[in-house]
């Protein structure tokens, strides 16, 4: 069973695997030392709360995450926020991202009162932009060199989605929040 709900300390060895076994995922942790059990134990703590500015949430399989989806930015004064997601190797194309990231949206326009949500992707990840467009974001613009990897820059493509814009066909997943 496909679920959506917060980290806890005790996932850190699914994290870790997660990062382990999809060496591009490293670039989702940025700087984080994501090395061991410890050091994804504090990652989960520091970097992937659930607040009122930020929330993140596993997306797992039997209750063990294989993935993030998350919203950070979150402006209550202009009901806006920036979503994001991730998966690991072993998850990636089963329609898992798109369901977790249509979910959390619908979350947000209905639970928060959030009127747009963006995101970006590096315009040489299509498997990026496919669920970002099959979750209801319409393509916006590309942001050029706006993301840097090391010494390496990249060009975003960058997407919305409003709580009035129509609602993907999408079975939703079940969110614990």
């Amino acid at each position: 069973m496909i679920t959506l709900r917060p980290w806890k300390l005790s996932d850190a060895a699914a994290l870790l695997e997660c990062i382990a076994t999809s060496p591009d995922l490293v670039r989702q942790v940025g700087t984080a030392d994501v090395s061991t059990v410890e050091s994804c134990r504090a990652f989960i703590r520091d970097a992937l709360p659930a607040e009122a500015s930020t929330v993140n949430v596993a997306a797992c399989i039997d209750d063990v995450p294989v993935g993030n989806v998350g919203i950070s930015n979150i402006e209550y004064r202009h009901s806006t926020g920036w979503t994001y997601y991730w998966l690991a190797v072993r998850a990636r194309g089963q329609g898992i991202a798109t369901r977790a990231l249509a979910t959390i949206a619908q979350w947000a326009f209905t639970e928060q009162s959030i009127h747009r949500l963006e995101l970006g992707h590096r315009v040489d990840n299509p498997a990026s932009c496919h669920v970002a467009a099959r979750a209801g974001f319409a393509p916006e613009g590309i942001q050029r060199e706006k993301l840097r990897y090391g010494t390496e820059r990249y060009d975003v493509e960058t997407h919305a989605r409003l709580a009035t814009d129509a609602v993907p066909a999408i079975d939703p997943l079940p969110l614990d929040l």
